[in-house]
């Protein structure tokens, strides 16, 4: 299932925001035209605060869902506080944890949002409130469905906030192929990190994520993989350093959910970052999981569309 809801584009920004809200709903409408809309769903779980204390302080947790944050703590949000961010927020994080649940019964499963990166136990930063990943992950093994998660990140930035809320979690690999000339300046460390130099081409970068999916599956076995899939390692990406064609991106998507499918681990996907200003060139990035989806789980789609 592909799980998307109106409010994950329905956020009232200030003129030349840089976060490209119109992504979602775009990225949604297109998929309507495809095989995959079939799979298309709008999730039911809102989450709760006590789902989103498993990895955020309390405080932290009431002051942003009373709209009391500190000034600065806003600004490092990088959103206005508002009442539709909360709701959007609550839908993100909730239609993770749905997510994470239907991967372990179909294989696969993905929330058109989310790959909250950067938001640290008791703060927001870089577009990032709560960690939607490191949620869906200690709820899976705090609720007994799973005993070793995999938290895949293969957005061009650190996932410093998923480091720091899951550094003494031995339950929770993480795993991050970052840019290493690129935001967080200061980076936190994951259990593995994959620092790739700027202008890294496609041969290096998927030889390096070959690299990384052997050695952590192959160590520790997870149960799940959490796949942060961003597409701004694409080499057109104004915040991303990296030189991966598009063709990159597919191969990428390809090789992760493959060696997903091959290994019989259920992975759960989320969007993580992408900036362009043409958003419809970036929905275009999104677009190569979805692609890849189609190609290593073709039978799915033969299936779905016989029933329509």
């Amino acid at each position: 299932m592909l799980f998307y809801h109106p409010s994950y584009s329905a956020l009232s920004l200030p003129p030349k925001h840089r976060f490209p809200i119109e992504k979602y709903r775009l990225l949604y409408q297109q998929l309507l035209q495809t095989p995959c809309a079939s799979w298309l769903t709008q999730p039911n779980l809102v989450a709760s605060p006590a789902q989103i204390t498993l990895c955020h302080d309390p405080e932290y947790v009431t002051a942003f869902l009373s709209g009391t944050l500190p000034d600065g703590a806003v600004k490092r949000m990088g959103f206005p506080w508002s009442e539709q961010l909360v709701e959007r927020t609550l839908r993100s994080v909730g239609a993770a944890l749905e997510a994470a649940q239907q991967a372990l019964r179909d294989g696969f499963a993905a929330n058109l949002s989310g790959g909250y990166h950067h938001a640290f136990s008791d703060r927001a930063a870089g577009f990032c409130i709560f960690n939607d990943l490191a949620i869906a992950a200690k709820y899976l093994i705090q609720t007994g469905q799973v005993d070793t998660v995999l938290v895949l990140d293969c957005d061009v930035h650190q996932g410093d906030g998923s480091a720091e809320i899951l550094a003494n979690d031995t339950q929770i690999i993480t795993c991050s192929l970052h840019c290493e000339q690129n935001f967080p300046k200061l980076k936190r460390q994951s259990d593995y990190d994959f620092a790739l130099p700027v202008d890294c081409s496609d041969a290096i970068y998927l030889a390096t994520l070959k690299d990384a999916l052997s050695l952590c599956t192959r160590l520790h076995q997870p149960d799940i993989i959490l796949y942060n899939a961003g597409a701004d390692i694409y080499r057109l990406d104004e915040l991303g350093h990296l030189a991966v064609s598009l063709d990159g991106v597919l191969a990428r998507d390809t090789q992760v959910l493959r060696h997903a499918r091959q290994l019989g681990i259920p992975l759960m996907a989320a969007l993580g970052g992408g900036y362009q200003r043409a958003v419809s060139r970036l929905v275009d990035v999104h677009m190569q999981l979805f692609i890849a989806l189609q190609q290593v789980w073709p039978e799915r789609f033969v299936a779905s569309q016989s029933q329509t």
